[in-house]
């Protein structure tokens, strides 16, 4: 896959392992993607395809029995795999932070909004005390708090789901991190909250001109946010190509599935096809194809040898034989 010139963050050959004393199993096997300076990159599967598993790769936060076993994770061209403890801490907040699903498991409960958020700004941008605290207040306000210096007071249980994670974002921009990992921030929260996030992160990105890792399950809010997207089944990339071209003309069986059984809110009401099946087992794929089993289109070929990811038109490539060939 074309590297881009004013590349962030390069993915190159990443596999990811987990290990226990009887097995090793590869949770992540040899995706590779690239997001440019401004962009940002929607990473799209169902649960369990390996979407947070590769980007806790890149924040060098996996799990003990998790290890990257081969590839490059690169951030403005410095190889982020390898890096001692003490480096990558440096990396995180300031160069890339990170937004999670949950913000009740990333937010200490026995500290309250401003300990957390003037701790890490402290620490990063090597502020004051008081400088420390101007900053999380303007951040705060951001977000939509008018009242920064009380939502400072408050302990998380205090607030919402939505107010947690709009906490969450103003942490997380506050440093100024050159790549922003948003792993599903708005699936915990109801509609109208989720709108509301959705339009505080795109107005901060746009304000900020950084890049963005957008990692969901949900292709409306894919629609929405993303300027390029990369599809994940069972832990490799099936297809990637503009956001435009995923919508219009969807090359790979899976990302076809995907569309067909997401609700669209326009037009008339068109019934929803879901994917028969589940995504194989981590450690329990087969030889050929892994989404084969699943597939409306597949042939005996499909299950003898694993199809490369290759490039059918510029920026556009997929993980499928019949799609090379074309699909009646």
């Amino acid at each position: 896959m074309s590297t881009l010139p004013d590349a962030i963050l390069e993915v190159k050959s990443l596999r990811t392992v987990i290990k226990d004393k009887h097995r090793e199993l590869t949770i992540v096997d040899g995706i590779d993607f690239t997001i440019g300076t401004n962009e940002v990159v929607a990473l799209v599967g169902e649960s369990g395809c390996g979407k947070s598993m590769t980007s806790l790769s890149i924040m060098q936060l996996l799990p003990k029995s998790g290890a990257i076993d081969h590839g490059e994770v690169r951030l403005k061209g410095r190889n982020l795999v390898g890096l001692k403890k003490r480096e990558m801490a440096r990396v995180r907040g300031r160069q890339i932070a990170m937004i999670f699903q949950e913000p009740m498991t990333s937010l200490n409960p026995v500290l309250t909004i401003g300990t957390q958020m003037t701790e890490g700004i402290r620490k990063q941008l090597k502020l004051t005390k008081e400088e420390a605290v101007t900053t999380a207040d303007q951040w705060l306000k951001r977000v939509g708090f008018p009242e920064p210096a009380r939502i400072r007071k408050e302990y998380p249980h205090r607030l919402s789901g939505g107010m947690r994670q709009r906490v969450m974002l103003a942490m997380a921009m506050a440093c100024k991190p050159d790549l922003l990992i948003a792993d599903e921030p708005t699936t915990a929260l109801d509609v109208t909250i989720q709108a509301q996030v959705l339009d505080m992160i795109r107005n901060l990105i746009q304000e900020s001109e950084m890049s963005v890792l957008f990692i969901t399950h949900d292709l409306g809010v894919v629609a929405e946010m993303a300027n390029r997207v990369v599809v994940m089944y069972a832990g490799q990339i099936v297809e990637t190509a503009d956001v435009k071209a995923i919508f219009m003309e969807p090359l790979h069986p899976y990302t076809r599935g995907l569309l067909q059984s997401t609700p669209k809110m326009q037009g008339k009401l068109e019934k929803l096809v879901p994917i028969p099946g589940t995504v194989p087992a981590v450690g329990q794929y087969p030889a050929g194809c892994r989404f084969a089993d699943r597939c409306p289109v597949a042939i005996a070929a499909c299950k003898e040898a694993l199809p490369e990811l290759r490039e059918r038109s510029p920026g556009h490539h997929v993980r499928c034989i019949r799609d090379l060939g074309g699909i009646s």
